[in-house]
């Protein structure tokens, strides 16, 4: 029996497995790096243990772990979601240790790490598979996937559409990621479809359903749900059973994931099978009713499973999973403060819903710290309904109300998808997004809502120097001595720099405003107090003015704006979506120009690899070198053809933002 549990992770799943313990009555582990100290996991942790070693490698070393394991007093250990579920090797070590592995058997494990070993057994048994070429003569058509043997979350995954390009882009992903690589045909138009499988050790398989799982980017899945609109009653048959089969004929006990391809035919095939809990696995639990985590913990325990066979599905489920990462800038991935992260109307977390309703699990909390030694995933937020369209719709507008400051994220993105009318009919695939770049604008993007989001901003900050300033504290926002004289501010926001000015009388109401673009380095310091010519404003009138809050009727129809101020940057959040805006000083001192020919970092993080050296000559877009950040790699390429002048950086070294990786002399 399972007594004391150290989960080897951290974040939302950590908290997660924590949320289960709790409730059967199993004390907890938490492990973390300095990095890591006062993230919610380890508070919430019956015992925390410090993991020697930087943020980057201390969740990696088994044998660190299991240190922690026997000092902290645990008999188990959860591998989370991480790479360390998939790692024969710590699942043996564990075992010999003498504790209870709470994941698949290490042999089975071992079978997982080749794909093309896995997909020769399950084609073995009858299950449909993509054909798998190893030597690149082999590949006869394309276009093709090249992948890596051993790779997990799209890493290096690249298509290659003629046989020009094939050599030097296996070479390439060998040089990425280190490993063998192999190709297979690169279907387009498919769906990716999972079936969740609970194994124990009885012989029992259970599927649970199928999840959708085809809204991606980086062959990497941000909107999962449960049940596919592509799959009726006899398709979801035949998928649970070949899924079954998979399992079977690996012999894999535990949770897991036998994946799938799906086209519009209804042809499907093989994939992987994912030895882990999977990170969407909260949409089976709300339509299941079964609490995913406890089955893994019974059947490490070696009991048997208590369902007879596949649970009924009740209403329909959707998660999102909201990531610090901007999507308009190639996912870069963002850190920072988390100043703020309140989500409206949430009916529970962390564990299955006993109603239809919003369920959050977050890894982070208000001022939470978001490093690039982490995932980027900050919380899954999952709506549950009866109907899809009735899920979709409670999801979109609880992301739209959300308050998540600091950090860029996928928010905005998210909502755009799930109201896409597209989206909504259900007829989407892998490659919704590259279709579909509509999706991409910020929910914010009108004129006219960045105008009233800038005055909501300046009305408010007024309003905060009113209140600490006591001399003026009887007198209405935005009063000035000259009745006539314009209150301005410019901010730096989603259409650019804009400069908002705006005009009280003597009873506080709103005399006039406006606003336009400027650029920071052309102020007019003399004008300032002098209405510029612009085009009409919306007729407004202040109902409420504090630091905080706004409240305005434009054109006979009230908003609130809720404004949040951390330094010079307002959070403004409304119905017309959020926005950001850092006020502009009007003295900024002058950047540091970089020399010509510079690449600097354009996130911190860690140089993974550098492939070229000084004095080498490289070709436009050619790859130079790496940086890993929050589980992800990064490429950095040569904007032009050239001459490597400089690299200053070598494997394994930190970087900040903005530091000097490379100087090429272009030709």
């Amino acid at each position: 029996m399972i007594r004391r549990l150290l989960v080897a992770d951290r974040g939302e799943i950590a908290r997660r497995v924590f949320a289960t313990c709790r409730l059967v009555g199993i004390e907890t582990v938490a492990v973390y790096s300095d990095a890591d100290a006062d993230a919610p996991h380890v508070a919430e942790a019956d015992y925390a243990v410090r993991l020697d070693g930087s943020a980057r490698s201390a969740y990696v070393r088994g044998d660190l772990l299991i240190v922690a394991a026997q000092r902290s007093g645990a008999n188990a250990i959860h591998p989370g979601i991480g790479m360390l579920a998939e790692d024969p090797e710590f699942a043996a070590a564990v075992a010999d240790a003498g504790m209870i592995w709470v994941g698949a058997p290490a042999k089975t494990l071992g079978t997982l790490r080749s794909k093309t070993e896995t997909k020769d057994i399950v084609a073995e048994a009858h299950v449909p598979v993509l054909p798998t070429f190893t030597d690149p003569s082999e590949v006869t058509s394309f276009p093709v996937l090249i992948k890596p043997e051993g790779g997990t979350g799209g890493t290096g995954m690249r298509v290659v559409r003629d046989a020009s390009t094939l050599a030097e882009a296996i070479a390439q992903t060998r040089r990425e990621v280190g490993d063998d690589v192999y190709c297979e045909p690169y279907v387009e138009n498919v769906r990716h479809i999972e079936i969740p499988i609970i194994a124990d050790e009885h012989g029992a398989v259970i599927p649970f359903g199928e999840r959708e799982c085809s809204i991606q980017r980086r062959y990497q899945k941000i909107i999962e749900e449960t049940p596919s609109p592509a799959v009726d009653p006899i398709l979801r048959e035949q998928l649970c059973r070949a899924a079954v089969v998979a399992v079977r004929a690996i012999g894999y006990v535990g949770a897991g994931a036998v994946e799938f391809l799906l086209d519009a035919d209804g042809d499907f095939w093989f994939l992987e099978l994912t030895p882990t809990l999977q990170a969407e696995h909260a949409v089976t639990e709300c339509v299941s009713g079964y609490d995913m985590v406890r089955l893994q913990l019974l059947v490490a325990e070696g009991g048997s499973l208590p369902m007879p066979g596949p649970p009924p599905i009740r209403g329909h489920a959707i998660e999102v999973r909201i990531c610090a990462e901007d999507p308009a800038y190639a996912w870069l991935p963002a850190t920072g403060t988390l100043h703020r992260f309140q989500v409206p109307d949430v009916a529970g977390a962390f564990r299955p819903l006993a109603q239809p309703g919003l369920r959050l699990d977050a890894g982070v909390v208000d001022g939470s710290t978001v490093g690039v030694h982490r995932d980027s995933t900050l919380a899954k937020l999952v709506a549950w309904a009866p109907t899809r369209q009735e899920a979709a719709r409670m999801l979109a507008s609880a992301l739209t109300r959300t308050q998540l400051h600091g950090v860029v994220a996928n928010r905005d993105l998210l909502v755009r998808v799930l109201r896409h009318h597209i989206f909504r009919t259900g007829d989407v695939d892998t490659g919704f997004l590259d279709k579909h770049p509509e999706v991409f604008a910020p929910l914010l993007s009108t004129v006219d809502a960045v105008r009233i989001s800038c005055l909501a901003a300046a009305l408010a900050g007024a309003a905060g120097r009113r209140a600490t300033a006591p001399v003026l504290g009887s007198l209405p926002s935005g009063w000035r001595n000259v009745p006539s004289g314009w209150q301005t501010a410019v901010y730096d926001g989603p259409v650019g720099p804009v400069e908002v000015g705006y005009r009280m009388n003597r009873h506080g109401e709103l005399s006039g405003w406006w606003m336009r673009a400027v650029d920071p380095e052309e102020l007019d310091l003399a004008g300032l107090g002098q209405a510029p010519v612009v085009d009409d404003h919306p007729r407004t009138v202040v109902v409420l003015a504090s630091d905080e809050k706004v409240v305005l009727d434009v054109n006979g129809i009230r908003l609130t704006f809720n404004v949040h101020r951390v330094g010079e940057v307002s959070y403004v959040d409304s119905p017309e979506g959020s926005v950001g805006l850092r006020e502009v000083s009007r003295f900024p001192l002058p950047a540091p120009e970089a020399a010509e020919g510079s690449l600097i970092a354009p996130l911190p993080g860690a140089v993974r690899r550098v492939l070229v050296v000084p004095g080498q000559r490289v070709r436009a877009g050619e790859l130079l070198l790496t940086l890993e950040a929050m589980k992800l790699e990064h490429p950095v390429h040569a904007p032009s053809a050239g001459v490597v002048a400089s690299l200053p950086v070598r494997p394994g070294a930190e970087v900040d933002t903005g530091e000097l990786l490379a100087v090429l002399d272009p030709e």
